[in-house]
């Protein structure tokens, strides 16, 4: 069988500048079994029918025994692996485009899997799922979080899987991530807001009350310009989000009267500027990272613990910032917006990650059946009649 190896580039002298290939992307790739073993190769060449002609020619040349198997290229240790071809690339690729996902996962990942030395050690064509559950296991030894440990395991799984795809390896083992993760499903009440709210600085109040009403990423969030504000559109205006994880992160929000209201204090109190960081800070990024926000974030639970403890009260339970993410879309799904619509706004690559938000009521369910009454489905006087009518028409 053939089959095409397609990324970004379009010739087969370009440089893909998704997968830092040369001469491999947008060409047809051949393999079959011969004598137990498997056979693949490029071709070289765009052309599928010529693809196929390579093909047939070197099924005939082994069948006549012109030429034997042709000896595979030894297989390089995944370190090496990581080194020489993987690490430039993610280093490449997101950096500058994403410096979070380079500086905070992979970084981090590709040292976590060099620093386990009969992992890094291993051949490609070596590596089972048991080396991997090794691995996992000696993180676990080390009382590392089981989300720390599965952010590993989801770098070694990409760092396989380019590694069959650039034709480094025949195939991948499967990753079997370690069971207990917790996932950011906090839901912040309506009377913990408040308080939140209330104990909190002025910047990290004004970021948190974005996220309660936007829904936005954190770091969507940090990255919002002036210029992205359309102060005229909409009831009461809206932000446009040009960065996020994937390409559906692009998207337009309409703005609430409470978000309104802090953007145009900042605006105002910022001289009215044209362009730039809706939060400015002295970091590298020129914006609000969310570093810059931890201490003054973790300083607002101690004050109200101090609160509550004072007014003989229950502390609230502690959360993260991307929990008012979360409890943006909760809200919303429990409004009755339907899965699509929530997707779009949450900036969702895939639906199924939406629909865990979306619980519809019985009532809803009822209601939209309802609703199919004014389409012609199903049976009606009319359409019994008409089918009599047409049924005697033909036996006449």
């Amino acid at each position: 069988m053939i089959y095409k190896r397609g990324c970004n580039s379009k010739g087969v002298n370009e440089t893909c500048s998704k997968c830092g290939e040369r001469g491999s992307c947008g060409v047809y790739w051949y393999k079959f079994m011969w004598q137990g073993k498997l056979i693949r190769e490029s071709t070289k060449q765009g052309n599928d029918k010529v693809a196929r002609q390579m093909e047939a020619a070197h099924r005939t040349s082994l069948a006549r025994g012109e030429v034997g198997l042709r000896d595979k290229k030894p297989s390089p240790s995944l370190a090496e692996f990581i080194d020489n071809r993987f690490e430039p690339w993610a280093r490449g690729t997101f950096e500058k485009a994403s410096p979070k996902t380079w500086f905070d996962w992979y970084r981090v990942g590709l040292r976590a899997i060099k620093s386990y030395k009969p992992l890094a050690d291993s051949k490609l064509n070596e590596i089972t799922s048991e080396t991997l559950a090794d691995f996992a296991a000696h993180r676990q030894t080390k009382g590392l979080q089981v989300s720390t440990i599965n952010s590993s395991l989801r770098v070694a799984r990409r760092v396989l899987r380019l590694a069959v795809e650039w034709g480094a390896v025949e195939s991948s083992p499967k990753v079997k991530l370690s069971p207990g993760e917790r996932h950011r499903e906090r839901v912040v009440t309506l009377q913990e807001e408040a308080k939140y709210l209330s104990a909190a600085p002025e910047l990290v109040a004004s970021i948190a009350t974005v996220l309660c009403d936007t829904g936005l990423r954190p770091e969507e969030c940090f990255r919002l310009r002036w210029e992205k504000i359309a102060w005229a559109n909409g009831r009461h205006g809206t932000l446009l989000v040009t960065h996020g994880k994937t390409a559906a992160a692009r998207r337009v929000l309409p703005i609430t009267p409470r978000v309104r209201g802090i953007l145009e204090t900042r605006w105002e109190a910022a001289s009215k500027p044209v362009e730039g960081w809706i939060w400015a800070a002295p970091t590298r990024s020129g914006h609000v990272e969310s570093s810059s926000l931890k201490k003054q974030h973790r300083q607002v639970f101690k004050t109200l613990a101090e609160q509550d403890q004072k007014n003989n009260q229950k502390s609230i339970r502690r959360f993260v910032l991307y929990s008012l993410r979360h409890t943006f879309l909760t809200r919303l799904g429990e409004s009755g917006c339907d899965v699509w619509t929530l997707a779009r706004i949450a900036g969702h690559s895939d639906i199924r990650m939406s629909a865990r938000y979306v619980h519809p009521s019985e009532d809803a369910v009822l209601s939209a059946m309802a609703r199919l009454g004014g389409h012609k489905i199903g049976h009606n006087e009319n359409h019994t009649n008409s089918g009599a009518v047409a049924r005697r028409q033909l036996t006449q």
